[in-house]
């Protein structure tokens, strides 16, 4: 009874110890695969969820795998704190170990976020963007007339082809009829990693976030 006792403890640290193995070569070999999708320098951190591994290994079948792309520039815009999660992706074990052909993700979600700094350097020459996570103000100086007036306006942030705009909402220190000329687009030249689609912006206390996501999403092998 011993023994056995001991065999089973021995066999279930071998399962550990070659599960661990397993998980680190896929998680490599995914990760090689989203740079080579991404067109990233080097490879990024991928964790596979859920554990035992090898049973999703043998399946072929990852529920959920997520990235970290770290800091990522598009154009003149910086995007920090690029990560995503690729869902219900499909990768039989033979063509992991083989790097076959490309292996496909059903959904893939990607969230990202453009600094403060970055939302100020693309305002209008002598316009300020503050914020603090709630709501972001825009102060400086407009031409009325033949004067110049100082004003504030909190700016609302909405989706456009192309970018992010950034709209005069309300506006202080000159009528309100002038609030349509304090906008830009902070824009996004280029595809996205996975050409993703962006679905939502938001103000947070680093700047904006947004999210982006795609479907059926092919992992170059």
């Amino acid at each position: 009874m011993r023994k056995l006792a001991v065999f089973l403890m021995v066999l279930i640290v071998l399962l550990v110890v070659v599960d661990r193995v397993a998980v680190a070569g896929v998680q490599r070999d995914l990760a090689n695969r989203i740079a080579a999708s991404a067109d990233l320098d080097s490879p990024p951190t991928v964790t596979i969820e859920s554990i035992p591994f090898l049973t999703q290994a043998i399946s072929g079948h990852y529920p959920e795998v997520r990235f970290d792309l770290g800091t990522v520039r598009y154009g003149a815009v910086p995007v920090s704190g690029l990560r995503g999660v690729a869902y219900g992706v499909t990768a039989p074990l033979a063509d992991v170990l083989q790097n076959r052909a490309d292996i496909v993700a059903e959904r893939l979600t990607v969230q990202g976020t453009l600094s403060r700094a970055t939302i100020d350097a693309h305002a209008p020459k002598g316009v300020k963007i503050t914020g603090n996570g709630e709501r972001l103000v825009a102060s400086g100086e407009l031409t009325v007339g033949a004067n110049k007036v100082k004003f504030e306006a909190e700016m609302r942030v909405q989706l456009v082809d192309g970018g992010i705009r950034l709209q005069a909402e309300k506006i202080k220190g000159v009528p309100d009829q002038v609030a349509g000329f304090v906008n830009y687009t902070i824009p996004f030249k280029g595809k996205l990693p996975f050409d993703v689609k962006v679905t939502g912006v938001k103000n947070v206390a680093d700047g904006l976030q947004f999210s982006a996501e795609a479907s059926d999403v092919p992992l170059r092998g």
